[in-house]
C-alpha cells in the first residue's frame, strides 16, 4: 500500500506547546529549556524549571540566559528540584499530577500572569516499566488539560539513559516531539470535540507502540462511540485498524476515525471490522 500524497494528507496539524524533547547531553536540554521558558516570559507567563540537582544549581543554569535571569529577579521564574520533589523510584499518580499543575496554573493566573509554562527534565520518573506506564498515562491526561487551559510544557528525557524505545512510548503522547522520535502522536488537542487527536503515520514501525498508546490513553466512549480526530493522520495500515477494532471490542464501543484519507474506509469494509467506523474529517 502506497502512502498518500501531500494533497491527500491535508494541511499539517498545528504544533501545540506540549513538546517532548529527547536529548543525549544535559546541556542540550538546558539550552532548549532556556529558550522555551524565555518565550513564555515574553508572553507574560509564569515559568517553572524542573530538573535534577539542587535549586541553587538550577538557578545558575537559568542565569546563563539574560532573559531568564531577569525573570528570576522579577519572580516570574520559579525552579524546583525533581530529586527533592520525587524520591528515587517514584511512580506518579497521573490524575494527581495533573491536579498539581492545574492548581499551579490557577495560581499563576490569580497572580496576574497569562498562564503557566513548564520545562521539566523528568528522566528520573521514567526509569522502570511501572514508571513509564504511569508517566505515559499522565502525559496524555495532562495534554487534555493543556488543550483547554493556558498551560504549556516541554518534557525532557535522556535518550542515552532510557533508550529510544522508551522515549518513543512517551513522545507519542505529545502533540510534538523531536524528528524521528515517534511515528505518530495520540494527544488531547482535538479540533472537533473528539476524545483524542491522532497525527503522523500508523505503519509497520507502529505495530507495538500503537496498541500500547491506545491502552494508556484510556479513551472512553460517549454515547456508545469513541471519536478520534485523525485529520493529521498521514497513513494507516491494516494492523493498526485491527488494533482499533480490538480496543473497541474490549471496551464494548465503536471507534470513529475522522480522517481525510480514503483508504481506511475501504480497508474497514474489506476486513469487516464492525467496531470501527470511518468518517470524513472536515
Amino acid at each position: 500500500m502506497q502512502k498518500p500524497t501531500e494533497q491527500e494528507r491535508g494541511p499539517a496539524p498545528r504544533v501545540r506547546d506540549h513538546v517532548c524533547r529527547g536529548y543525549r547531553r544535559p546541556a542540550e536540554f538546558v539550552a532548549d529549556a532556556q529558550e522555551f521558558l524565555a518565550e513564555g516570559l515574553a508572553a507574560g507567563e509564569r515559568v517553572l524549571y524542573v530538573a535534577p540537582g539542587d535549586e541553587a544549581a538550577l538557578t545558575g543554569q537559568l542565569r546563563e540566559d539574560d532573559r531568564c535571569g531577569e525573570g528570576l529577579d522579577s519572580g516570574a521564574v520559579q525552579v524546583a528540584s525533581v530529586d527533592a520533589a520525587y524520591p528515587s523510584g517514584t511512580v506518579v499518580d497521573p490524575a494527581g499530577q495533573v491536579a498539581v499543575y492545574a492548581s499551579a496554573t490557577s495560581e499563576a493566573l490569580a497572580a496576574g500572569f497569562t498562564g503557566l509554562r513548564v520545562a521539566a527534565d523528568v528522566t528520573s520518573l521514567a526509569r522502570t516499566p511501572a514508571q513509564v506506564d504511569a508517566f505515559a498515562r499522565y502525559e496524555h491526561l495532562v495534554d487534555h488539560f493543556m488543550a483547554a487551559h493556558p498551560m504549556s510544557a516541554m518534557c525532557g528525557y535522556d535518550v542515552g539513559e532510557l533508550g529510544g524505545e522508551v522515549v518513543a512510548q512517551l513522545a507519542c503522547m505529545h502533540p510534538h516531539a523531536n524528528a524521528g522520535a515517534t511515528p505518530f502522536h495520540l494527544h488531547g488537542h482535538a479540533q472537533d470535540g473528539s476524545a483524542a487527536a491522532l497525527d503522523g503515520d500508523l505503519d509497520l514501525e507502529s505495530r507495538e507502540l500503537w496498541p500500547l498508546a491506545l491502552e494508556r490513553a484510556g479513551l472512553r466512549s460517549s454515547a456508545g462511540t469513541i471519536a478520534i480526530d485523525a485529520a493529521g493522520l498521514g497513513f494507516v495500515d491494516h494492523r493498526s485498524l485491527f488494533a482499533l477494532a480490538d480496543y473497541a471490542e474490549r471496551h464494548a464501543t465503536t471507534v470513529v476515525l475522522r480522517t481525510r484519507l480514503t483508504t481506511p474506509a475501504r480497508l474497514v469494509e474489506l476486513l469487516d471490522l464492525p467496531g470501527v467506523r470511518v468518517e470524513r474529517a472536515a
